[in-house]
């Protein structure tokens, strides 16, 4: 596994995990807490130094696996978790980006990570009601006593990014991004190029679509997701085919996966991004990695950047409520 530099200097694998799904949002999980810190460790010894969670993932139990499990690797990884929901009787209940929650919740977060620094510390969405000059403030303030090394944006717009940018140097922006959801290519990646800002997709696998494992005839459980998901709905997906299937056909013709092509495209858009494809098996884990391998011809990229133009994709990414959490 080679490394990227994200802001900053900040290096981690090409390829990271996201850890959410551990803990939450995508049905049963098919181990235990046990088989969940094996996979971690596993993730480790395939080369990923690069692990994500968050205090709302659980909401607190994921942070708490990763920290079990990454404690005795501790100074072979970097770990990205992030503040900005307000959490009453264990479910969020909105954003509190509000100078002293962050700083409780960079207090729990250590504690829970069993670290005594964090190494990328994200807003997780912009929170309408503070500045988030006053939320760089406060980070930069974290960074200074040595509690965190980095800060990180979610969701956020250029014009945000370079409001936090201006107060302390932001490392790192994660938003969704992937051959299904180009939102970011307009105004966004010009920013982050411009500022010298890595990116960082989440759902960089389309939550599973882009694995070619997702079709109509696929049923969610009540605790997925994907089942309150516009995109996912049997109409929307119907017509989503048309995208996995061209990916599939240039995958067949590669001898490699649609995931693996997926996440090779979006490690040719720029050498700072950093996918984070999230999974609960070593062998996904050992898939996504092996995309590092798998090279694009300048055709083959220019096929796949235009293809969301030829087919245009149905659904929101979000229900009505999370849409309305983005920073647009």
């Amino acid at each position: 596994m080679h490394t990227r530099t994200l802001g900053q200097g900040l290096q981690v694998s090409a390829i990271g995990l996201g850890c959410m799904g551990m803990s939450q949002s995508y049905g049963p999980n098919p181990g235990t807490r046990e088989d969940m810190i094996a996979v971690l460790r596993s993730a480790v010894d395939l080369g990923v130094t690069f692990f994500d969670t968050a205090e709302v993932y659980g909401p607190y139990v994921n942070e708490e696996l990763v920290g079990e499990a990454l404690e005795p690797v501790r100074d072979q990884v970097v770990l990205a978790t992030k503040f900005g929901w307000d959490i009453q009787d264990g479910a969020s209940v909105g954003l509190n980006s509000r100078p002293e929650q962050i700083r409780r919740v960079a207090e729990a977060s250590l504690t829970r990570l069993r670290t005594d620094v964090i190494d990328l510390f994200y807003q997780h969405r912009v929170d309408p009601d503070v500045p988030v000059e006053d939320v760089a403030g406060t980070v930069g303030d974290l960074v200074a006593e040595g509690k965190v090394r980095h800060f990180g944006l979610s969701e956020a717009s250029a014009p945000t990014i370079r409001r936090a940018h201006g107060v302390f140097p932001v490392t790192a922006l994660q938003s969704e991004y992937s051959l299904w959801t180009r939102d970011p290519e307009t105004e966004v990646l010009p920013t982050l190029a411009e500022l010298g800002i890595g990116f960082v997709p989440f759902s960089p696998l389309g939550k599973g679509f882009l694995t070619g494992t997702v079709d109509t005839s696929t049923t969610f459980s009540d605790d997925d997701i994907r089942r309150r998901v516009p995109r996912f709905e049997e109409e929307n997906l119907a017509a989503n085919r048309a995208v996995i299937d061209h990916v599939k056909e240039l995958a067949a013709a590669k001898d490699v996966t649609p995931g693996q092509i997926a996440l090779a495209w979006l490690l040719a858009q720029h050498p700072w991004i950093a996918p984070i494809p999230g999974t609960r098996r070593t062998s996904r884990i050992e898939e996504n990695a092996a995309a590092t391998t798998v090279a694009l011809s300048a055709d083959e990229r220019d096929d796949l950047d235009g293809l969301t133009r030829r087919l245009t994709v149905q659904g929101d990414r979000y229900n009505a409520q999370h849409m309305g959490y983005l920073d647009r």
